[in-house]
C-alpha cells in the first residue's frame, strides 16, 4: 500500500508540475553536455593545435558546474516548496488518519527519489543523444566532416551529472520536508493567506519608475560608449546602476499599470479583479520579478552575443591559402624558395599542391629616411574633409603611420587573386595599389578609402610621384594570421625590385590539390598533410593551425554562452511560473468567492491567463528591450576595432536569437496557463470545510 501511494503521488506530482519537471530534465541535459565537452570531436581535434587555450577552457568547466549547482539548488528549493505547500492539507489528513511523522517523511523521500530517478532515466539518454547530435553538427559547421566520427560516452560526465543532481535535490528536500513533517496538524490543515503590505503614495512609485529609467539609461550609455570597459571601477558602477535601475523600475511599475488600466476600455469580465491582483503581485513581488528579468536579460545577451560572435569568428576570413613555407637558413630569398620546392619534390609532396605562389614582401631600401619615405598628404586631406564619424577617425589614425610602408610584388599578389577568384591588378610604373589587412580596416572605413582611391590621388615615394589606384586590397598574403600588415604598397615587379634593391623575403604559399579529396574534409586533408610535412624539416604554417584559433572561439562562444543562457532562462522562467502559481494558491479564497457569486470556469481561466500574460510579459519585455542595449554594449567592449564596423550585422543576428528565446518564453507561459487552469478546476468542485 505504501509503495502504491508513493507511485500514485509521484505520477500526480509530475503531471501537476510539468513545468518544474521539464526544467529538471533540461538541467540534467545541460549538465551532461557541458561536462562531456572534452570528449567531443571538435575539442579532441582542437587539442592538437590549441592545447593551451582548450585546456584553459576545460579548466573553467568545474567553475561553471559548481555555479550551476548553486543556482539549481535555489531553483529546486523554491519550486519544491511550492509543491509541498500545495499539499499541506493532504499531509494534515495523513496525520489525522494515524500516519506517523517518520512514515510521512519516508513517503516524501521515496516520492522525491522516484521523481529524481525518473528525471535521470529520461534526461541522461536524451543528453547522450543530443550531445552526439551537437558534436556532429558542430563538426560539420566548422569543416571537420563527419567521416570517422565515433560514438562518445563520457562516464565522467555521467557520474558527476548524477552526483550533482541528486546532491542538490536531496539537500533541498531534506530542508523542506523536515519543516513540513514537524508542523502541527491544525497548521497543515489551515490555509495560509497572502499577507498584506503597506501601500505607499503614488508619487513614490512614479519617482521610483523615473529613477529606474534614468539609472538604466546611464548604465547602457556607459557600456555602449565603452566607458565601462576602461576601468574595473567603471564596470562595477555600470552593473550597480543596471541592477538598481531594474529594481526601481519594477518597484515603480505600479504607476504604469494604473495608468494603463485607467486608459483602457473595459472589454472583458473581472477587469477590476485582474487589476487588483496585478497591483498586489507587482508590489509584493517586484524584487523577484526584477531578478527574474535580469536573469532573462543575461540569457538573451549571452545567447545573442555568443551566437553572433561565434558566427563572425567562423566566417571572418575567406579561405584561399592552405600552407605558407619560409626558409630561414638561406640569406638569398630566391635560393630559399627553390630549396623548399626541391624538398617537397624529394618527398613526393609537390604533386599534392595545385599551386605554389611566391609572395615577395620587402622594405624601401633606396633611402634611410624611415619616417618620411612615403607621403600621402592628399589622401589624408581628402579624408579630413569628409563628415565626422568614428570610422573616419580610425582610418586617419591608421594612415598616419604610413611613412615607411611595406612593399609587395605585383606578380605574386596577382597569383593570389587568381586563386581567390578575384580580378587581377593592372598597374603602370607610376601606379600602386594599397594593401591593408582586414583587421585594420573595418567595412565602413574601407568604403571611405575606396572613394578616395577612385580619384587616383598623387603621393610621393622616396621623392617620386606615385598614383594610388584601384580598390584597397585585403586578401591575406600568408596563412599565418600573426603576420599582418597594417599598410603596404603593391608595386609592379621592376619597380618593386628597384625600391627593395632585390633584398626581400619570399613566402611560398601552397594550395592543396582539391581533386581526389572528395572522401575527406579539408580539415582532415590538411591534418594528414601536416603529418607528412613533419618529416621534411620544413618550416611552415598551415591554415589548420590558424583555423584552430578560430575554431576555439567558435566552440567557446557557442557552448559556454548557450549553456549559460539555458541555465539562466530555466531558472528565471521556473521562478516566475512557480511564484505565480504559489500566489494563485494563496489567493484561492478570492477565486472561491467569485465561484459562489456565479463566475464560470471559462471566465476564471480567462482572468488567470490575462494575469499570466502581464506577470510573464513585464519581466520579459523589460529584458528583451534591455537586451538590445546589452548586446550592443557587449559588442562595444569585446569586439576588436577591426570588426566594429560590422556591429550592425551582429545586431541583426542577435535580434533573431532574441526573438527565438522570446518564443521559448511563450511556451513557458502556455505551460503555466495550463497549470493555473487545472488548479482553478479543482476549486470548482464542492469541498468540505474542515
Amino acid at each position: 500500500m505504501f509503495f502504491k501511494i508513493v507511485s500514485k503521488n509521484s505520477r500526480r506530482s509530475r503531471k501537476e508540475n510539468g513545468l518544474f519537471f521539464a526544467s529538471l530534465l533540461i538541467s540534467v541535459i545541460a549538465f551532461y553536455m557541458i561536462l562531456s565537452m572534452s570528449g567531443q570531436d571538435v575539442m579532441l581535434f582542437l587539442k592538437d593545435m590549441e592545447s593551451d587555450a582548450v585546456n584553459r577552457l576545460l579548466s573553467l568547466i568545474p567553475v561553471f558546474y559548481g555555479m550551476t549547482l548553486v543556482i539549481l539548488f535555489f531553483l529546486i528549493y523554491y519550486a519544491s516548496k511550492f509543491q509541498l505547500e500545495r499539499r499541506r492539507h493532504e499531509f494534515g489528513m495523513y496525520l489525522m488518519l494515524g500516519m506517523r511523522r517518520g512514515r510521512l517523511f519516508a513517503m516524501l523521500l521515496a516520492e522525491d527519489i522516484r521523481n529524481s530517478l525518473t528525471a535521470l532515466l529520461i534526461g541522461l539518454p536524451a543528453s547522450v543523444l543530443l550531445s552526439e547530435v551537437v558534436s556532429l553538427v558542430t563538426a560539420r559547421c566548422v569543416g571537420l566532416g563527419i567521416i570517422g566520427h565515433q560514438f562518445s560516452f563520457s562516464l565522467y560526465a555521467l557520474v558527476w551529472t548524477v552526483a550533482g543532481f541528486l546532491a542538490v535535490k536531496t539537500a533541498a528536500f531534506l530542508i523542506l520536508s523536515g519543516r513540513i513533517s514537524r508542523q502541527e496538524i491544525d497548521t497543515l490543515l489551515r490555509e495560509m493567506p497572502e499577507g498584506t503590505k503597506k501601500q505607499r503614495a503614488p508619487v513614490v512609485y512614479i519617482l521610483a519608475f523615473t529613477g529606474g529609467v534614468i539609472c538604466l539609461g546611464a548604465a547602457y550609455t556607459m557600456a555602449i560608449r565603452g566607458t565601462s570597459w576602461q576601468q574595473a571601477g567603471n564596470m562595477g558602477l555600470t552593473l550597480l546602476l543596471g541592477f538598481a535601475g531594474t529594481l526601481l523600475l519594477f518597484y515603480g511599475l505600479r504607476s504604469v499599470i494604473v495608468l494603463f488600466i485607467k486608459t483602457k476600455n473595459a472589454g472583458h469580465k473581472l477587469k477590476m479583479f485582474n487589476f487588483r491582483q496585478l497591483q498586489e503581485t507587482v508590489i509584493h513581488k517586484s524584487a523577484s520579478l526584477a531578478v527574474s528579468s535580469l536573469l532573462i536579460l543575461a540569457a538573451l545577451c549571452f545567447f545573442g552575443a555568443g551566437t553572433a560572435a561565434a558566427g563572425y569568428y567562423r566566417n571572418s576570413e575567406p579561405h584561399v591559402l592552405d600552407y605558407t613555407f619560409q626558409n630561414y637558413e638561406e640569406e638569398d630569398a630566391g635560393k630559399g624558395a627553390e630549396a623548399i620546392r626541391k624538398t617537397l619534390k624529394a618527398y613526393h609532396l609537390d604533386t599534392k599542391f595545385s599551386d605554389l605562389i611566391e609572395m615577395k614582401v620587402g622594405y624601401i631600401r633606396t633611402t634611410e629616411d624611415f619616417e618620411h619615405a612615403f607621403a600621402m598628404d592628399s589622401c589624408l586631406d581628402a579624408i579630413r574633409k569628409l563628415p565626422q564619424s568614428e570610422s573616419k577617425d580610425r582610418l586617419l589614425n591608421n594612415l598616419s603611420y604610413t611613412g615607411y610602408p611595406y612593399l609587395i610584388s605585383l606578380s605574386g599578389y596577382n597569383q593570389l587573386l587568381r586563386a581567390a577568384g578575384e580580378p587581377e591588378l593592372k598597374l603602370q610604373k607610376n601606379e600602386a595599389a594599397v594593401y591593408m589587412d582586414s583587421r585594420f580596416l573595418p567595412e565602413e572605413a574601407a568604403g571611405i578609402l575606396n572613394k578616395i582611391l577612385k580619384e587616383q590621388p598623387r603621393t610621393s615615394l622616396d621623392g617620386a610621384d606615385l598614383y594610388l589606384t584601384g580598390k584597397v586590397q585585403t586578401t591575406a598574403l600568408v596563412t599565418d594570421r600573426s603576420i599582418t600588415l597594417s599598410f603596404a604598397l603593391i608595386l609592379p615587379d621592376d619597380v618593386f625590385s628597384y625600391y627593395t634593391k632585390n633584398q626581400y623575403n619570399i613566402y611560398l604559399n601552397g594550395i592543396l590539390d582539391r581533386e581526389g579529396r572528395e572522401e575527406t574534409s579539408l580539415m582532415n586533408a590538411i591534418y594528414d598533410m601536416n603529418q607528412k610535412l613533419s618529416q621534411t624539416g620544413l618550416a611552415y604554417e598551415s591554415y589548420l593551425q590558424n583555423m584552430g584559433r578560430q575554431l576555439f572561439y567558435v566552440v567557446a562562444s557557442g557552448y559556454i554562452t548557450i549553456y549559460l543562457a539555458i541555465i539562466f532562462l530555466i531558472v528565471a522562467n521556473t521562478v516566475i511560473g512557480v511564484q505565480f502559481l504559489m500566489g494563485q494558491q494563496k489567493t484561492a479564497g478570492r477565486y472561491k468567492t467569485l465561484i459562489r457569486l456565479g463566475a464560470a470556469y471559462d471566465t476564471l481561466c480567462g482572468s488567470a491567463k490575462r494575469q499570466i500574460n502581464w506577470y510573464f510579459g513585464l519581466p520579459t519585455i523589460v529584458a528583451a528591450v534591455s537586451s538590445l542595449f546589452g548586446v550592443r554594449a557587449l559588442f562595444s567592449g569585446l569586439l576588436s576595432g577591426s570588426v566594429k564596423g560590422s556591429i550592425q550585422e551582429f545586431m541583426l543576428v542577435s535580434l533573431v536569437m532574441i526573438l527565438v528565446l522570446c518564443v521559448v518564453e511563450c511556451i513557458y507561459m502556455a505551460a503555466v496557463k495550463r497549470s493555473a487552469c487545472r488548479y482553478l478546476l479543482t476549486l470548482m468542485e464542492p469541498q468540505r470545510e474542515e
